[in-house]
């Protein structure tokens, strides 16, 4: 059989021999083929609002707005959302005074050709576009989530008549679900309160996982903070593997939200099919730039692997670590786990940056192998605990050696951001 998987802007092939193949894990998504255009269905979404007034009636008299954007570290089809939502808006009031603020977290600035790419040369020549910084960007302070920690956000949220967002819904590896609440927290709070929300207790609460809202510690504190940062109206996508909408839901941001998690929980889910080796993906560009984004794939295979078995990691990785607490972490623990412990012990205050994708990485690590086939410095895999590899075949030949076995079985997730292992 050849197994086909997305890499960058490119795909990887491997021939592997049918009798050896446990399952081929991949979400009814990319599957699914909606009736209306990605247009229409935004368009729809707009005109119908679950739970909320239309963003038009709720624009009226409103001088100041802010729309919170996705960065590029999302594949958001900006281009089909954005639009129709400064048109809507500016229907209510044609008047009213719009920035759009990129929601980059803890992520890298983004860069004027990234917004181009993401909104088209017109927008970002003709909006006022801000780019959250949650270490310099101007902060207030909203009071103090339930979890105790300082809700830190930009100032231009905490000042603004009217707080809305865009967004995708996909399967996410602590949060249960992305979208939604997660415009505010992490996406427009200081780093102190990202630290907060994402401390090692949290994390390692069986509740933290993929596809879990209930009983989710880090999902409490975001829906109270989108609440206390008054975030009146959301309109998120669900995405196919060719990053074209195929839901949208718009209105109040719980919701809306909870409506696109209850559609994508029914086409993600897939049946766990526990093997030797596990290859899996970040789903391609723009999801597979760095080491960091790519543990959230890495833990669709956890979820299926066998303990001590290996699992085949396939991400570009072209931006290297993607942080360099991330990889200071990794490359600094000479035992993974004392590293573990260590973390364990901090409490919700003494969270350092990063600590949460190190923390899951390291769970990972204990569990299995990890081979990194991308375009990341040999050196710096290894300093990360993981095996480098350049080539789907080379990583195979690896995980067998590693198993010492040539027949070992293999589970294939061509795209671990889009499935729910269960």
């Amino acid at each position: 059989m050849v197994l086909t998987f997305p890499y960058g802007r490119e795909t990887r092939s491997l021939d592997v021999q049918d009798n050896r193949i446990d399952g081929i894990l991949v979400s009814g998504i990319h599957d699914y083929r909606p009736e209306q255009s990605p247009e229409k269905l935004v368009a729809d979404a707009l005109a119908n609002p679950i739970g909320s007034p239309r963003l038009s009636e709720l624009a009226k008299d409103r001088k100041n707005i802010v729309l919170i954007c996705s960065d590029h570290t999302r594949p958001v089809p900006s281009k089909v959302i954005v639009p129709q939502m400064l048109r809507e808006m500016r229907r209510g009031n044609p008047e009213a005074q719009i920035t759009i603020l990129i929601s980059t977290g803890c992520h890298r600035p983004t860069t004027r050709e990234e917004l181009e790419s993401k909104f088209g040369k017109d927008i970002v020549r003709e909006e006022r576009i801000v780019v959250h910084d949650c270490d310099k960007s101007p902060m207030v302070s909203l009071g103090m989530l339930p979890s105790g920690g300082e809700l830190i956000v930009n100032a231009l949220v905490a000042q603004a008549d009217l707080v809305c967002s865009e967004g995708f819904i996909e399967p996410h590896f602590f949060a249960g679900f992305s979208g939604g609440r997660k415009s505010i927290l992490p996406g427009v709070a200081s780093r102190k309160t990202v630290m907060a929300n994402h401390c090692s207790e949290f994390i390692a609460s069986e509740y933290s996982r993929t596809g879990i809202l209930k009983g989710n510690p880090i999902h409490k504190d975001m829906i109270w903070a989108a609440r206390q940062a008054k975030l009146r109206f959301v309109c998120n996508v669900v995405i196919d593997s060719d990053k074209k909408a195929i839901f949208a839901v718009a209105g109040d941001l719980e919701k809306a939200h909870e409506k696109g998690c209850s559609f994508l929980s029914a086409l993600c889910g897939a049946k766990r099919r526990i093997a030797d080796i596990v290859i899996t993906t970040n789903g391609g560009y723009p999801l597979d730039q760095n080491i960091y984004q790519s543990v959230k794939g890495m833990t669709a295979a956890e979820a299926t692997v066998r303990d001590g078995g290996v699992i085949i990691m396939l991400a570009a990785c072209n931006d290297g670590h993607g942080g360099q607490s991330f990889f200071d972490q990794l490359a600094g623990a000479s035992d993974l786990n004392f590293a573990m412990n260590e973390i364990l012990s901090r409490g919700r205050d003494r969270t350092i940056p990063d600590q949460w994708e190190a923390q899951i990485l390291i769970r990972i690590l204990l569990k299995a192998k990890v081979i990194l086939v991308s375009e990341a410095p040999d050196d710096m895999v290894r300093a990360m605990h993981m095996i480098p590899s350049h080539s789907l075949q080379q990583a195979l030949e690896q995980a067998e050696a590693i198993i010492g076995n040539k027949e070992a079985t293999v589970t294939a997730i061509p795209d671990g951001v889009s499935v729910m292992v269960v």
